[in-house]
């Protein structure tokens, strides 16, 4: 399984050049670590009617189970007061549990990811070229993918990510939220955070689209070792499960929409926000 856990959490950092012609990394800040890098405070965005999120709110990140004692450190000079882990206890097993700094409040908070990460894992395990062609090829990863983002409208996970936004509306230093590779479940309570507060739309899509951007150099690296390795004759496979992509978005969106008709009912009804914790939330984390 150890070929797996490098498959979705990518160990080492490296600089991706990398247009970004919205000039939205300046916003939200990258904090560079060596065992995790998809890490950013959300910092820095614009809302509609000018002001700007608190840089040491809001921290989105990669899984933090493979963070060097230097990483640690740094961490802790962030005044991360709590985690919160949307793994899978099969995630976390294979990848291992978070490594933080002494006096933060680790939150296990489970959001399904309707089985993306063992059916990778099966793909790579099985080192079959036909049988990864059978679990991924002609469009089953997308599909896979885009099932685990409709599955963001599940009661159960709606209500995660709701206790997330509460937890948000209260914090005082900064909460870090993550998946395993920073991506997925983790960029959909960014985008639904950024839109909370009154970040534009298209400013919230392309915070979750610089996901590619940041991971690009250890997902490559990644497929690479596969190839090499001999696990995987056609590892490019991958690249759907690896990426995110506005389909992706949209498909979650769009069953957002079909559920709920708009965005304010999904935060009302769907996450359970009441007016004034929207407030809350809004004052606590845009100044």
């Amino acid at each position: 399984m150890a070929v797996a856990a490098v498959a979705v959490c990518g160990g080492t950092t490296a600089t991706v050049a990398s247009a970004d012609p919205a000039g939205l990394a300046a916003a939200g800040t990258k904090i560079e670590l060596q065992g995790a890098v998809n890490v950013r405070d959300l910092g820095g965005y614009r809302t509609y009617d000018g002001e700007k999120i608190k840089a040491g709110k809001v921290i989105r990140a990669d899984a933090l189970g493979k963070l060097t004692d230097a990483d640690v450190q740094k961490l802790g000079t962030l005044k991360v007061q709590s985690v919160i882990d949307f793994r899978t206890p099969l995630e976390v097993q294979v990848l291992g549990a978070d490594r933080l700094p002494s006096g933060v409040s680790a939150v296990s908070r489970t959001i399904d990811d309707t089985g993306m990460f063992a059916k990778m894992n099966q793909a790579i395990g099985s080192k079959d070229p036909a049988q990864q062609q059978a679990l991924l090829g002609d469009g089953k990863a997308e599909q896979i993918m885009a099932d685990m983002y409709r599955s963001f409208m599940n009661a159960d996970s709606l209500s995660k990510f709701g206790q997330t936004a509460r937890d948000l509306a209260e914090t005082k230093n900064a909460t870090l939220f993550h998946c395993t590779a920073g991506k997925d479940r983790t960029g959909w309570m960014s985008y639904v955070l950024l839109r909370a507060v009154g970040v534009p739309e298209t400013t919230a899509r392309q915070d979750y689209l610089l996901s590619n951007q940041y991971r690009a150099a250890a997902d490559k690296a990644l497929r690479d070792q596969l190839k090499a390795g001999g696990i995987m004759q056609n590892p490019d496979l991958l690249i759907p499960l690896q990426e995110v992509r506005d389909d992706y978005l949209d498909a979650a969106v769009q069953a957002m929409e079909d559920k709920y008709g708009d965005f304010g009912k999904f935060l009302t009804k769907g996450l359970g926000l009441d007016a004034g914790t929207i407030l809350k939330l809004r004052k606590n984390l845009v100044s």
